[in-house]
């Protein structure tokens, strides 16, 4: 273990002059570069290393000892300790209100609420936020102290309404009482925890998912760097704060991102753990013979081995006081290392004087002399003065994470869960509410009343002129933050605008390519993008060979210079080489000893990281997790700071699920971004079972494609780009593209079009020619992106009759070339069988097609459920009744997925449906036999259809027979439909 106070050297001291480059953005020796330029040249001058021992305390009484540093002169430590008791009694309060609502009903489920988590961090909050936090810089703060927050901003005047207008007082007061209260008209509340829609929600990540949101944070700095790499206006000396609950810190998406921050280099990030010892179930009990020392212990190693600093904030004032006395070292290590944080815990609940006494000179005798110089109430407030309760402390403890600029840095804050409230160190006191005369009595120690209990600090007082002060501060930074959003956000509008607007195309040339898979496109588009889009700095660098940009590239120019691309280690595989050779981004700590010896490949990429502005490629192990935070991060420049990235993850599709609660995370902060998922399904025949599941991933704000033929990923790409520049994209900010790797003949759409009757010169002459290329292509683009396009369509055949020989074969992604098949066979049986192509489930039958009640599918594709009556027989027993056959357009959807994906079509039309996916692991094998084990081949197609068409032959409509004289004298139809169906069902 490393205990508090080591000295042991900083293993990236000697690399603090490691990143300096010229202005022309070349380094300067690539052995030896010298270090970052990064908010100015104040990092050229980062305190010595002592600087962290001072805070962290020594052996020899150095750093925080009885002559430590005070909180700067223009704070003051009693009114920042006033703020945080007037800011406990608020807290306790809104919770309180949000149980004891007037308009709750006996059968509401339990409100609840976290008051001993909230106070737990309390004087941490304070000090971040009345002292050492900056406007520009990002919070996100462990979901259950986010009363907390709310009544600091409220004491800061930082609510601010949907215009962006500041709340008056009266306004600010009012809102208080709306915590978890549902938002009627759109009033403002503050929901259960964090929110993007809090009146104070600038700079802060949403928290209602532990884990993610510090995670987030540290993908956000890596986004403000990279756009400050690349030339882009983004605010100096942002930096990136997280409060962590102490159980929150064993979530494994926090440990597997702390090894990226400091590879990356992050030094603004700092992660302060509220070290409470307790967590929702009780008193937490690590096994300190197991852990070798206590989680505290722990957590330091952890962060020291991961290449983070770490500043643990033991100690308040009364210890360091009596540190500095004979006998004061030996307590320190008592405290620090004598007690497990379940005994340490115990201590604290019972208050006990004579056990606490007793249970120091346990475990040092020597202790004696020392402690007989205190009385009772000197030991007890000995024992309980923790670091994380001690403003001096922890402003101090703050502002020392802010002097590395190179290393991320974790703070290890002591806390009490439950200071200053009755639960005080109480096991399981997470959501124990105090009594309504514990509210009074806290309230009324800060002359409030349970009738006003959000009044601010008086005029005149200390606390009210530190506070408007810093409410001042931080609503003038504030508004230069939105100043620099809409100033970037419209000079990208005009360069786009200036170049012509955006084309529907990137023109990729696949003539030389007839048979291609979806993939491959991808990798075409992605390199077209990051060649036009670093076009420029590659041509400013000086280098040759450039190929020049086509009238068409120079309209895609603006926005492809805010494309960047991610993946988790399979770049490679996923056809996206060309953009990451050369052009990942990332500090360059080694030297490219690759292309120094000559061992660069020509077939596979060179991946030496630079912060050149022409890189484009953020490189992931295999890490989807941390993957899928940066790019909703990277998806949230534009909403940030009016930088309107478009990432694109490049990822295995059957591996998103390891990032589902990210993504989710993403899709509910309104990140904009696109999942490239290949490649996807049972298609990828030879990977067998694990690699082939492929999920019905419906999440509000997403949007999902599966393409058939190349050029529709090169409609769907540019859409979606379109789009995000354009602010077009509400509900649907984020894109999953799913993709394959089998191939199909490019001329089959073609081929297909060119025989609809909508596409003839003369849509009532089936012989006449067609129309041109351009024309079929422009009107199947606009189906396509609207959700779905008919791959065949036979209807305006002159015998075409809906339910008797005609029906529809919904098909979506590679299975469309066994719907081909088995539509090219029915044909020859005398059955229609139409096939449409579903290019997004979402669009077409989705939420997203639910806005618009279905349109498309209804209308423009014409897929109705309309009843069409034929004439079958009379009903022998009543001569006024005549029986008719109802035939409605029945359907059979094919999906190499879940069923889920498409099985809604007959319900939104009203017909019969049998829907053909995956149910079962798969098996390695070509994609023709595993298409057949899954039952999504021609065979099971046709089968299928040859079913459909039978139920919905044997539908039956009783009328009168005065009414329909003219179909009771016809010939009657056909009883079964399986009277003229004699195949053999598949084996």
């Amino acid at each position: 273990m490393l205990p508090e106070g080591s000295s042991e050297p900083n293993p990236l001291a000697d690399r603090r002059d490691s990143r300096q480059k010229k202005a022309d953005g070349h380094p300067v020796n690539p052995n030896n570069p010298p270090a970052r330029k990064e908010g100015g040249d104040a990092h050229l001058s980062a305190p010595p290393l002592w600087t962290l021992r001072e805070i962290r305390g020594s052996g020899d009484n150095a750093g925080m000892g009885a002559q430590t540093k005070t909180v700067d002169a223009a704070v003051d430590g009693a009114a920042l300790a006033a703020v945080a008791r007037r800011a406990i009694a608020q807290t306790v309060a809104m919770i309180h209100q949000a149980n004891h609502r007037e308009d709750a009903q006996d059968t509401d489920p339990k409100v609840g609420g976290h008051p001993a988590a909230c106070t737990s961090s309390a004087h941490i909050l304070t000090a971040l936020h009345a002292v050492v936090r900056e406007p520009q810089d990002f919070v996100c703060c462990k979901p259950h102290a986010s009363p907390m927050d709310h009544s600091l901003h409220h004491q800061m005047g930082l609510f601010a309404h949907a215009d962006k207008s500041w709340f008056s007082e009266d306004e600010s007061e009012a809102v208080m009482s709306t915590l978890r209260k549902f938002p009627e008209d759109g009033e403002p509340v503050f929901q259960s925890y964090h929110a993007r829609t809090d009146p104070d929600q600038f700079r802060f990540l949403p928290s209602g998912s532990v884990g993610i949101p510090p995670v987030v944070s540290v993908y956000t700095a890596l986004a403000y760097r990279y756009a400050r790499d690349h030339n882009l206006e983004v605010p100096e000396d942002v930096f990136f704060w997280s409060l962590i609950g102490d159980s929150e810190f064993r979530e494994g998406s926090l440990m597997e991102c702390m090894p990226d921050a400091a590879e990356r280099e992050l030094g603004r990030v700092v992660w302060i753990v509220d070290y409470n010892r307790q967590n929702l179930d009780g008193t937490r009990i690590p096994n300190q013979r197991g852990l070798r020392g206590t989680d505290a212990h722990r957590m330091e190693a952890q962060g020291l081995a991961n290449g983070w600093n770490v500043i643990q904030v033991r100690h308040g004032a009364v210890r360091r006081a009596a540190f500095a006395k004979p006998g004061g070292d030996d307590l320190k290590r008592v405290l620090e290392e004598g007690f497990s944080d379940y005994e340490l815990q115990i201590l604290l609940l019972l208050q006990d004087a004579a056990q606490t006494r007793k249970a120091l000179l346990e475990r040092d005798p020597g202790l004696g002399d020392l402690l007989g110089t205190m009385e009772d109430d000197h030991v007890l407030a000995l024992f309980q003065d923790l670091g994380g309760h001690d403003m001096d402390a922890l402003v101090e403890a703050l502002k020392g994470a802010k002097t590395d600029l190179q290393s991320p840095t974790l703070v290890i804050a002591h806390t009490v869960k439950g200071w200053g409230l009755e639960c005080y160190a109480a096991p399981g006191n997470h959501s124990e509410l105090p009594r309504e005369a514990e509210v009074e009595a806290l309230l009324q120690a800060e002359g409030l009343s349970m009738q006003r209990p959000y009044e601010r600090f008086g005029e005149g007082t200390p606390e009210c002129a530190l506070l408007a002060a810093r409410g001042e501060e931080m609503r003038t930074g504030i508004e230069a933050q939105r100043e620099m959003r809409e100033r970037n956000r419209e000079e990208v509008r005009t360069r786009i605008a200036a170049a012509g607007g955006l084309p529907e195309t990137l023109e990729i040339d696949t003539r030389l390519f007839p048979v291609l898979h979806t993939q491959w496109m991808w990798g075409q588009l992605a390199s077209k993008l990051v060649r036009v889009g670093t076009h420029a700095e590659l041509e400013r660098s000086g280098r040759e060979g450039l190929k020049d940009l086509t009238a068409n590239d120079q309209r895609w120019a603006p926005a492809a210079d805010l494309v960047l691309t991610t993946s988790p280690d399979v770049g490679t595989s996923t056809q996206i080489s060309p953009i990451m050779d050369h052009k990942v981004y990332g500090p360059e700590s080694e030297k490219d000893l690759e292309t120094a010896h000559g061992a660069a490949g020509t077939q596979r990429p060179t991946l030496h990281p630079s912060e050149d502005p022409w890189t484009r490629h953020v490189r992931f192990e295999i890490a989807e997790a941390n993957c899928m935070s940066a790019v909703g991060a990277f998806g949230r420049m534009g909403h940030h700071i009016g930088i309107p990235f478009f990432p694109i993850m490049t990822v295995y599709d059957f591996f998103i699920k390891r990032a589902l609660d990210q993504l989710f995370y993403n899709l509910y902060y309104g990140a904009e971004f696109v999942i490239l998922g290949t490649p996807s399904g049972v298609t990828l025949a030879p990977e067998g079972a694990q690699h082939s599941w492929k999920s019905d991933i419906q999440i509000p704000n997403l949007i999902t494609w599966e393409p058939i033929f190349g050029i529709e990923v090169d409609w769907i790409l540019c859409d979606a780009i379109r789009r995000h520049f354009d602010d077009e994209n509400e509900g649907r900010r984020g894109v999953l593209i799913r993709a394959v790797t089998r191939s199909i003949e490019q001329r089959e759409l073609l081929r297909r079009m060119r025989r609809h009757p909508r596409y003839r010169n003369d849509p009532e002459d089936l012989d006449s020619d067609p129309l041109p290329d351009e024309e079929i292509l422009a009107a199947t683009r606009t189906d396509c992106l609207d959700g779905g396009y008919y791959l065949v369509d036979f209807r305006g055949q002159p015998d075409y009759e809906p339910g008797a020989n005609a029906m529809h074969i919904f098909a979506m992604g590679s299975p469309a070339t066994e719907a081909l098949e088995a539509s090219d066979r029915l044909r020859e049986m005398g059955v229609y069988a139409n096939v449409i192509a579903v290019t997004s489930p979402d669009l077409l039958l989705g939420g997203l097609g639910r806005a618009t009640d279905y349109a498309h599918l209804r209308q423009t594709l014409g897929c109705t459920g309309d009843l069409h009556l034929t004439p079958h027989e009379p009903v022998k027993t009543s001569a006024e009744l005549a029986t008719l056959a109802g035939r409605r357009t029945p359907v059979v959807a094919v999906v190499d997925g879940e069923p889920g994906l498409l099985d809604n079509i007959g319900s939104v039309l009203g017909v019969r449906q049998i829907t053909l996916g995956v149910r079962k692991f798969s098996k390695s094998g070509r994609p023709d036999q595993v298409f057949r084990y899954q039952h999504i081949d021609a065979e099971s197609i046709i089968e299928a259809c040859g079913r459909a068409l039978s139920e919905t032959a044997m539908e039956r409509i009783q009328v009168s027979r005065r009414a329909l004289d003219e179909l009771h004298n016809r010939a009657p139809a056909i009883r079964d439909w399986r009277e003229i169906w004699t195949p053999e069902a598949p084996s």
